[in-house]
């Protein structure tokens, strides 16, 4: 959602006559992009930000620094507190305004903050200019906000309550985005399985799926997935709709029922471990990963156990685990939790440990497989060695075919073999010809 944000604003600002430059040093304007999920982003927000004070001054003379997405909705013009250079704030629903804020912030001069974190936007991003980061790739905001309220989670209160985008509309982007070149979209909701229910009266997510198939777009993913909302009619749409790729973001958290009862999840260890199964029996073969937190307020050494076996027992190809982050505002926030420092960082290593001995099993039955894989650039570590995503989201590594290069192949698709399968990465020969 910060990355589909981010483009937002690049597109905004550009159609204002702004030019896009290399790094924070050589802009006149400086936009923070934000989330509030969890501390460390707070931490590193504040640093970057004051880092901008010792920075060299910009060509025009003077730098504008601007903090948008969940923190600017959080915390409005009272981030000035925290960050005296500051200029301005523009909450979660407040791209659009951008421009109008910088160019007033330019004519009062120093001295205060200008802020829009209002909520009653009815609009969505959509309707405003984007420069995509990727040609062949693009996130498509499918609805907003979130209804769950899990008693940990803060963006209900950053992001609002959900709201649909029209059906018609998000087919007709990606119809567009398809004519463009694009070859992979995203769809993005906080709860993408709940689509349809705030316009509609009852959940479309399944047809939605299968009418962005229809499209002709060669490859679908969708995030987030609550557990709670995704029907068997869904993991029909998935099953049967070619372009949905074979991988399944869906967060567990805990997988003890009492803990996910406090987490206000609305499902059972035991409902979480059925619906796997029934999604595993649909789409044999499909990569699952998911979100566990660690050290919830109140969890046992028994409840991470639990937690522990869950993992074990659905298998998963990958997993995001984070150590909980009290987040103010939240039901989860007010909850006495005596338990060490020490015993939940030795929980998060047992369980970081078992992610990756199961990733790397999950590789090693695409060894001496051929894996179908869109490229998207070289190597961070070598320019040499290009990367992509297989189907299953699996990244991939292989060197380019004599006479080609890194222009030659983004965004376009190749069959590579796997020869090797480490824990994070497979690589192998690319075969056949480019397509």
């Amino acid at each position: 959602m910060n990355l589909h944000d981010s483009e937002r604003v690049s597109g905004v600002l550009g159609s204002c006559g702004c030019v896009e430059v290399g790094s924070p040093n050589e802009a006149d304007i400086v936009v923070f992009m934000t989330c509030c999920v969890r501390e460390k982003a707070d931490t590193h927000l504040y640093g970057q930000v004051s880092a901008m004070v010792s920075a060299p001054v910009p060509p025009s003379g003077r730098r504008l620094v601007a903090i948008g997405g969940c923190i600017a909705q959080r915390d409005g013009a009272r981030i000035r507190e925290h960050m005296r250079n500051v200029d301005v704030v523009f909450g979660t629903r407040a791209v659009a305004s951008l421009p109008t804020l910088l160019v007033n912030a330019l004519r009062r001069g120093r001295g205060e903050v200008l802020a829009d974190v209002s909520e009653d936007d009815p609009s969505f991003s959509t309707d405003l200019p984007s420069r995509r980061e990727e040609s062949w790739h693009a996130w498509v905001p499918i609805m907003t906000g979130c209804n769950n309220f899990c008693s940990y989670c803060i963006v209900p209160y950053v992001r609002g309550r959900e709201r649909d985008r029209s059906f018609e509309d998000i087919v007709a982007e990606v119809e567009r985005l398809r004519a463009d070149g694009v070859r992979e979209v995203c769809l993005l909701g906080q709860n993408v399985n709940s689509f349809g229910r705030q316009r509609y009266g009852s959940p479309r997510f399944a047809e939605l799926l299968r009418a962005v198939g229809a499209t002709g777009i060669e490859r679908i993913r969708f995030t987030s997935s609550h557990p709670k909302d995704l029907s068997d009619e869904t993991i029909r749409a998935m099953a049967e709709t070619p372009s949905v790729m074979p991988q399944l973001h869906l967060a567990v958290q805990s997988g003890s029922t009492r803990v996910l009862k406090a987490m206000h999840r609305s499902y059972t260890r035991e409902d979480y471990l059925r619906l796997a199964d029934r999604i595993k029996s649909a789409m044999p073969g499909i990569a699952l990963s998911t979100d566990i937190i660690v050290g919830f307020p109140g969890e046992t050494e028994k409840d991470f156990e639990e937690t522990l076996s869950l993992v074990r027992e659905v298998g998963f190809a990958s997993a995001f685990t984070f150590i909980y982050s009290k987040r103010e505002g939240t039901p989860a926030a007010k909850i006495d939790d005596p338990t060490p420092r020490e015993v939940i960082q030795e929980r998060f290593d047992r369980l970081a440990s078992l992610v990756a001995e199961q990733a790397h099993e999950a590789n090693q039955v695409e060894l001496g497989r051929t894996v179908e894989t869109l490229v998207e650039g070289s190597s961070k570590r070598d320019d040499k060695v290009l990367v992509g995503h297989s189907k299953k989201n699996k990244t991939v590594l292989f060197e380019a075919p004599d006479g080609m290069d890194e222009a030659d192949l983004v965004g376009r698709l190749v069959d590579v073999r796997v020869d090797e399968a480490r824990t994070w990465y497979l690589r192998g020969p690319v075969v056949g010809e480019p397509r």
